[in-house]
């Protein structure tokens, strides 16, 4: 019974200190980890890999539904969380994201999110965990295999 007791208290104590500290900072911005999805990131999203085998070597080709084919070549505007693909402050190629790079990618219920190659038309991107919004030319790499992405937004600029 007395280790009951020391529990609850230990717990009322530890719940007290946890409120105390998130009501101390009113001030700061916790960011919305909404994902940044819009009708370009949902035909990104419908993108499906044909498996075919080379030998004992599965191979997967990318197929684009029609939605998404109709966008390329286009200029396109997406809001996203830049990931990066080098260490450094700026960056003038990365990935971007419908969900933050601190946040698991590989969690949640619908598996990896849908990312795309960033190339920047001109100058760098600070690195920031706060989304941000580009707009570019989307192109669909021709190869996959020798890129991080299989579609990629060229001659990007970030938007306000």
């Amino acid at each position: 019974m007395k280790k009951i007791i020391i529990f609850l208290l230990f717990s009322i104590a530890t719940a007290t200190f946890v409120h105390a500290q998130t009501n101390q900072f009113p001030e700061m911005n916790v960011p919305d980890h909404t994902p940044m999805m819009n009708g370009t990131w949902e035909a990104i999203d419908k993108m499906m890999y044909k498996v075919t085998y080379e030998g004992n070597k599965k191979v997967y080709t990318p197929t684009y539904p029609p939605a998404l084919k109709a966008l390329e070549n286009k200029t396109v505007e997406l809001p996203g969380y830049l990931v990066p693909l080098t260490s450094g402050r700026s960056h003038k190629k990365f990935m971007l994201s419908v969900l933050p790079v601190m946040q698991c990618m590989f969690c949640g219920s619908n598996g990896i999110p849908p990312m795309v190659e960033i190339f920047m038309k001109d100058g760098a991107v600070q690195f920031t965990e706060e989304p941000i919004k580009v707009k570019g030319k989307m192109k669909f790499n021709p190869e996959p295999l020798k890129g991080n992405s299989e579609i990629q937004i060229i001659d990007a600029v970030v938007i306000k």
